[in-house]
């Protein structure tokens, strides 16, 4: 193995109460939406892309409602997860740290544009990753940025790390083996490892 490929959002770290802040604070100004939205909604959408997410979220709404909705929300959750951060897993930079010294650290996110950048100017973690890549950037798949990051950084021997079932379907695509982060939001059916906290990572690899 050469590289680690993560997943972020469940993996390695807990952005909801940041992200349903900002979410809440549109919505409060939105006649058309009756309740603000739970911590609980917000886990059921984890590892999908923005349009699904729009589409469990806010069924109600027309295609176009949605977005400008979900485009409202997304600029103001960049400017909260830029000044607030959110909740990185126990150990988080000791083990990217420790991780980095022997392998190259990759992230690929469902995320919108801009997303990772701000994970990485508020817990100043960019130093551990050579590249990364978005649902958000590319309009691709998860399993489409995982071979775009393999390809464009020559990667022999990779493997992804993620806690849903469509973190699984992506490295399962980019023909890569799959680490289920179980701490993390989602259930898989299947995994060729398994960690129950980052730590872990450390003994595996």
């Amino acid at each position: 193995m050469d590289s680690i490929i993560f997943d972020l959002d469940g993996t390695l770290w807990d952005p909801i109460d940041t992200v349903l802040s900002a979410w809440n604070s549109v919505i409060r100004n939105n006649k058309q939406i009756i309740n603000e939205l739970t911590r609980e909604d917000f886990e059921g959408t984890m590892g999908l892309q923005m349009n699904e997410i729009s589409r469990k979220l806010f069924p109600a709404l027309s295609y176009t409602e949605r977005q400008q909705l979900v485009n409202a929300c997304c600029e103001l959750e960049q400017s909260f997860i830029e000044k607030y951060g959110g909740v990185l897993y126990p150990n988080a930079e000791n083990v990217l740290k420790e991780l980095s010294q022997k392998y190259k650290l990759y992230i690929v996110s469902n995320c919108q544009d801009g997303y990772i950048e701000s994970f990485y100017k508020y817990h100043k973690l960019e130093k551990y990753f050579l590249d990364f890549e978005s649902h958000g950037r590319t309009a691709m798949s998860k399993g489409e940025n995982i071979k775009l990051v393999i390809d464009r950084n020559n990667l022999l021997n990779p493997v992804y790390v993620g806690d849903t079932e469509g973190d699984l379907n992506a490295a399962r695509f980019a023909k890569i083996p799959f680490i289920f982060a179980k701490y993390g939001f989602g259930q898989v059916s299947q995994y060729d490892n398994e960690i129950k906290s980052l730590d872990e990572l450390l003994s595996i690899f």
